[in-house]
């Protein structure tokens, strides 16, 4: 007879940070990259947070899986600023309202990246951040009303139902023959029926939790405690440095660039 030891998992240094904390610090992360468009700030700012991806506890290759939407729809953006944005400098060429000159190139690929700031440090953050924990957080150190937490709560735990979804959908298709072909086509099909089967999800699970009183109106205790601690001082501060860092770094090479000007 033989005995399996399952070794302990791994823990991350933000793993012990507050849910509460890491949301301020998606906010204090998000506002160098607010107050100035250009593209030394956004390139900081990413550099520091590629810089930060051994504290959370993700391969690599998770982070880089896990931005591929981004990667994918950051362009647009970028290509409507490239074309519709303000002209200045010299003009490469123009068709009807889309005009491509030095400010516009500059700014799409500033675009580009803050895009891509903006959206890492919500993934390395909250990747590994139980649902539960979150509500917790809200509840307890955010004081927030605990029917709004309840349904986040509920809201976070069937997003990985509609992964199961999608995935139980496209076998079905494959196996009735309808998986190799229109891929344009089965994608919005099976979008449509994921938000049919969202809708009914939703309408029973919010029957069944006012059915249990969670939309009552009164005071509520946590089962689990959420406290914070001087971890999250650090990483507040951490952010802080980070933010500042970025926007120094486009004051100093002077493309320091407001945003609407």
């Amino acid at each position: 007879m033989s005995v399996v030891v399952e070794a302990p998992a791994r823990t991350a240094w933000l793993d012990g940070v507050n849910p509460v904390t890491k949301v301020a610090i998606v906010v204090v992360l998000a506002v160098p990259l607010l107050v100035s468009i250009d593209a030394v700030s956004a390139a900081t700012a990413l550099m520091l947070e590629l810089l930060c991806v051994p504290l959370t506890g993700l391969p690599l290759t998770t982070v880089l899986k896990r931005m591929l939407p981004v990667l994918v729809f950051a362009p647009v953006a970028a290509v409507s600023m490239l074309l519709y944005a303000r002209p200045g400098g010299t003009v490469y060429g123009s068709f009807l309202f889309a005009t491509i000159s030095d400010d516009s190139i500059v700014l799409a690929i500033a675009v580009l990246l803050r895009v891509l700031a903006l959206a890492l440090p919500m993934i390395l953050l909250f990747a590994r951040t139980d649902p539960t924990a979150l509500a917790d957080a809200l509840a307890q150190v955010a004081k927030l009303p605990s029917r709004f937490v309840l349904g986040v709560l509920a809201g976070a735990r069937t997003v990985g139902l509609f992964v199961d979804d999608w995935r139980t959908m496209t076998l079905a298709r494959r196996a009735r023959g309808l998986g190799d072909r229109g891929a344009l086509r089965r994608f919005f099909s099976m979008a449509f029926v994921l938000l049919v089967f969202a809708v009914r999800r939703g309408t029973k699970l919010a029957t069944a939790m006012e059915a249990r009183g969670f939309g009552a109106d009164v005071e509520r205790t946590w089962a689990r405690p959420s406290t914070l601690s001087g971890r999250d001082g650090a990483a507040l501060a951490g952010s802080l440095a980070l933010g500042a860092l970025a926007l120094a770094a486009a004051v100093a090479t002077g493309a320091f660039r407001v945003v609407g000007t």
